[in-house]
């Protein structure tokens, strides 16, 4: 009988023969590189010279990019056909769970997690491993699947796309929490310190390859992340400050 980590795990290995195929570049200005540019902006923005772990590493694309500013980037990944690319980056990489991971507690400055969180039943035991090996006065940046948003509005009116030969998107599990419930999902000894809004107004990823368009979408989505409208992006992220010791009531 499979569990939700093996089907996961069989997902993300038929996922990894093509995910790189519009990433990193392959497709200039387009839909994934304007994600993962907000992305890293993030990271970057509290894991400059400092040790950065990424749960859900993938191909390792994002993790390469987190590497030329932290002090440290380290990557853990359930599905060992994503790190065999990653591998092959030179990048410093473990295979393991996002509910147990193989870390000793205070281990890094930031722990983040991208399109990831979405994909585990119990979110809030990663969320509280992160915490974990997190130090005090670091942070957790988590990326949460929003359903008041136009990707999920895509998502219900298009169903699943095809992540390989075999396989579709509801092959593994998924979950949405609004931003509301994302923010609620604090790990205790955590705090509130900021969100921010990734795909706002894009409404499919296909409008990121007109010229004339992609360079509107581009600059209204760097322009709205911060803002308000981050309540209805596609993908929610939310940061977490780990409180001092002595400072943990609440």
């Amino acid at each position: 009988m499979q569990t939700d980590e093996t089907r996961s795990q069989r997902y993300y290995d038929e996922f990894a023969k093509r995910y790189d195929d519009r990433r990193g570049g392959r497709e200039p200005g387009g839909y994934h590189d304007l994600l993962d540019d907000l992305e890293v902006d993030l990271v970057s923005r509290f894991g400059r010279g400092k040790d950065v772990l990424e749960v859900g590493c993938g191909t390792g694309l994002l993790l390469e990019r987190f590497r030329s500013f932290a002090r440290s980037a380290k990557g853990i990944d359930l599905s060992p056909g994503m790190l065999e690319r990653a591998r092959a980056r030179g990048l410093d990489v473990v295979q393991g769970s996002a509910t147990e991971l193989p870390f000793a507690d205070g281990a890094f400055d930031v722990a983040c997690s991208f399109k990831v969180l979405a994909h585990i039943p119990d979110v809030d035991r990663a969320l509280a491993e992160m915490a974990r090996v997190v130090r005090p006065g670091g942070v957790v940046i988590a990326e949460f699947y929003n359903p008041t948003s136009l990707r999920a509005l895509a998502k219900r009116a298009f169903g699943p796309r095809a992540v390989g030969e075999r396989l579709k998107e509801d092959a593994v599990f998924t979950r949405f929490d609004t931003p509301d419930e994302a923010i609620a999902r604090a790990p205790r000894g955590t705090e509130l310190l900021t969100t921010r809004g990734i795909r706002i107004v894009t409404p499919a990823a296909a409008a990121m390859r007109v010229p004339g368009v992609r360079s509107v979408l581009r600059a209204a989505e760097r322009a709205l992340a911060d803002g308000p409208l981050a309540r209805f992006a596609g993908f929610f992220v939310v940061v977490w400050e780990k409180r001092e010791p002595g400072n943990e009531a609440g």
